[in-house]
């Protein structure tokens, strides 16, 4: 049993989660609720950190079944503090809460993840065409990594980080794809047999997997400085907005005093990064990959059927079509992904199960893995974790409370979900407005802090933004060799760079 527990995960990781649930078991008797929730939060992003030694669904899936298990939270209903029952109405009825809650508070988000993914799936074949003509034509790393970071960023305002982040998802592997192709096979692109294929292995395999990682965490990272930027960027973006009455322009033009000058010095930040080459970036496409990829093209572009043509045109109509439903917002962006399915598969003649099947096989196991972590984030809720930053925060000075909540939404959303930090926040500044505890002025100022704060620092780990996660439990990463500790690592300069000017602006402009 101990050989197929966590099927092929190292031994010390079996036997350390193994004592995960026996001390969790044993000290939910001795320690309070607070105490094992917080015990079960660090359990769960260590479940994440390795998630190249073992899938974080069964071993973070464990540990929410454990949470429930012990009522520290609900499946469906919501939980008292103090009881650990289930909280009743005035008519004895059951209050829906906990992970239902959760779950349904984020179903657009699922919706998303199960579509659109599958989506930007089918348009691969353009996704591909395009940016191997941008990769061929721009020569300079530096200027590439500003596109990856600027096209994210402009893309992420107006559309879904999680939907770039699967475009990234898709380029890197399709260029990952063909250089595998041409190093496992006897596949020769110039006819003449002179590849050398141990020329292929070894640096050059790793140089060229350290030019993608590079490549997509300065795309990702454009997400988050995109992201911040207006009312659609995130989904906690929304409900801000919503809360404060702010419409598109009224958003942007609130937040632009501090999105505009972090959006700048993540721009500085990236040609700083690709000039000192510190922190794993810096790497420039190894010249036989360049050859490689621009020798396919060709070889593809000569090659390409009518039908493939054809196709192209389809995606390419979609593309447009996808853009101006997100922007004019539609719809939610789950029922535009599936739509683009509906279009791309019907005009493009993909109508068997099984071809479908495969464009579902990238999000499913991410979209199980996020309602996961819905179980620990309901945990978070019921078991009132970050209710005493809050009361400590609103209990100081008005003049100083945007840049502690700045801070301390920052530091949350490092370790919980951004999104779940901006929620709870806030509705407790909410309440406290309503209950005429602090002024108008003070609440709009909170308000922009929350948002900034649950935006921007929540770049440090793979935990605060979904879109992070999304790429580290991608089929990506292990091709790139792209860890927790790597990601966190590299995301650092960012982290640091962004909630440090991020922070001065709060200071100065609230």
């Amino acid at each position: 049993m101990f050989k197929n527990f966590l099927g092929n995960s190292p031994v010390w990781f079996k036997a350390t989660m193994i004592s995960f649930l026996v001390f969790n078991t044993i000290f939910y008797f001795i320690l309070s609720g607070t105490t094992m929730g917080w015990i079960f939060i660090a359990e769960f992003i260590f479940c994440l950190a390795m998630a190249l030694k073992c899938y974080p669904l069964q071993s973070g899936g464990l540990l929410a079944l454990q949470v429930l298990f012990l009522g520290l939270t609900h499946p469906m209903y919501k939980i008292d503090h103090d009881t650990h029952e289930a909280v009743l109405d005035a008519a004895g009825n059951h209050v829906l809460g906990g992970v239902y809650a959760e779950v349904a508070q984020n179903l657009e988000v699922i919706l998303l993840l199960v579509f659109m993914v599958a989506g930007i799936y089918f348009m691969k074949p353009l996704l591909m065409y395009i940016f191997v003509k941008v990769f061929t034509k721009i020569k300079s790393k530096v200027v590439l990594s500003l596109f990856f970071v600027g096209l994210s960023a402009v893309l992420s305002a107006f559309l879904d980080a999680l939907t770039v982040t699967a475009v990234l998802i898709s380029v890197g592997l399709g260029f990952y794809n063909v250089y595998h192709k041409i190093h496992s096979s006897d596949l020769d692109l110039d006819g003449d047999n002179t590849l050398d294929r141990k020329q292929l292995s070894g640096e050059t395999l790793e140089e060229f997997r350290s030019f993608l990682r590079s490549l997509v965490m300065h795309g990702v990272v454009g997400t988050a400085l995109g992201g911040v930027c207006t009312i659609v960027g995130e989904p906690q973006n929304l409900l801000i907005g919503t809360k404060m009455n702010w419409d598109f322009i009224e958003f942007f033009t609130v937040m632009a005093p501090i999105t505009i000058p972090v959006l700048i010095a993540g721009l500085l930040t990236t040609v700083l990064l690709e000039t000192t080459k510190i922190f794993g970036f810096g790497q420039k496409m190894p010249p036989v990959v360049r050859d490689i990829i621009e020798g396919w093209m060709q070889k593809r572009d000569a090659e390409r059927t009518k039908k493939e043509k054809y196709g192209l045109i389809v995606q390419g109509i979609s593309a447009i079509l996808l853009i101006t439903a997100l922007a004019l917002h539609i719809a939610p962006v789950g029922f535009i992904g599936l739509a683009l399915i509906v279009v791309q598969t019907a005009f493009m003649g993909i109508t068997d199960e099984h071809s479908l099947g495969k464009a579902f096989e990238e999000a499913l196991p991410f979209t199980g893995l996020l309602v996961v972590f819905f179980v620990i984030v309901a945990m978070i809720h019921d078991q009132h974790l970050f209710a005493p930053i809050i009361e400590w925060a609103l209990s100081k000075d008005p003049a100083s409370q945007p840049a502690i909540f700045y801070l301390a939404n920052g530091v949350l959303s490092m370790i919980s979900d951004n999104v779940f930090v901006a929620t709870v926040y806030i509705n407790e500044v909410s309440a406290a407005y309503d209950a005429g505890k602090i002024t108008k002025e003070t609440y709009e100022h909170l308000a922009v802090a929350i948002n900034t704060g649950t935006n921007l620092p929540s770049v440090a780990t793979p935990n605060g933004q979904a879109a992070f996660l999304f790429l580290l439990t991608s089929a990506l990463a292990p091709v790139i060799n792209l860890s927790y500790l790597k990601m966190a690592k590299m995301a650092l300069p960012y982290t640091i760079v962004l909630t440090i000017v991020g922070l001065i602006m709060v200071l100065y402009t609230l």
